[in-house]
């Protein structure tokens, strides 16, 4: 895995005000954290951020924040909490993680669906219970996304974390017997048994009155 160069400035000013103010110019406020450092407040530029998803092409990257506050600071991150408009789409915030390469980190690894279900192709229905699982593993080693091929799937079947195979670098952490995706019946329209149950009630009643004008027509034969 590569590691990108991401440029931030440290800033001083905090609260609500102020990250208004830097979205105005156009930067995401940020703070980085560590068990080894205190707590500090950044900025870095979307562009910057938006230029490394789309060159790496994920999202899970390992990046070296270069930090300029005067003295010029190198440190290893991850990107742990990421807020953002739900209309604008726009970064509100950046919560940088510090990690050594050389101590496994936990993280969450996205789910991605391959292969045609034979379940599917008979008129089934893909349900993905679990967007994403937990692991442990060295930076270095964190894994884009867990591939999960669902060809051999039938209506009824499922997945289970335990069904997956990962790199022996990475261990799983996600409850063994959680379902992360099945493959579910075609529901049936409720509408169409009330429909069925009408029909019936209908026959019903013309069977009991064909009986009515039978029973009619012999008591008016034998009088």
């Amino acid at each position: 895995m590569e590691i990108f160069d991401l440029k931030a400035t440290q800033r001083n000013t905090v609260g609500k005000s102020p990250a208004r103010a830097l979205r105005r110019e156009g930067l995401i406020p940020a703070v980085l954290y560590g068990p080894k450092r205190e707590t500090m407040s950044l900025t870095v530029s979307p562009m910057d951020l938006e230029k490394i998803y789309k060159d790496s092409g994920t999202e899970q990257v390992v990046l070296k924040l270069v930090i300029e506050n005067g003295v010029t600071q190198n440190v290893t991150v991850l990107v742990k909490e990421v807020q953002t408009s739900p209309v604008t789409r726009q970064y509100l915030h950046l919560d940088f993680l510090e990690i050594s390469l050389d101590e496994e980190i936990v993280v969450r690894v996205p789910v991605e669906v391959t292969g045609k279900s034979i379940g599917i192709e008979r008129g089934g229905f893909l349900q993905l219970v679990r967007h994403e699982l937990e692991v442990s593993c060295l930076p270095m080693d964190m894994p884009e996304k867990i591939e999960v091929d669902i060809a051999d799937l039938d209506i009824g079947d499922a997945i289970h974390v335990e069904d997956i195979t990962l790199d022996d670098k990475i261990k799983m952490l996600s409850e063994p017997g959680h379902t992360v995706l099945t493959v579910v019946a075609p529901t049936v329209e409720e509408e169409e048994l009330p429909e069925e149950e009408e029909e019936l009630e209908e026959g019903e009643e013309a069977e009991e009155g064909e009986e009515g004008e039978t029973e009619a027509t012999r008591e008016a034969s034998d009088e």
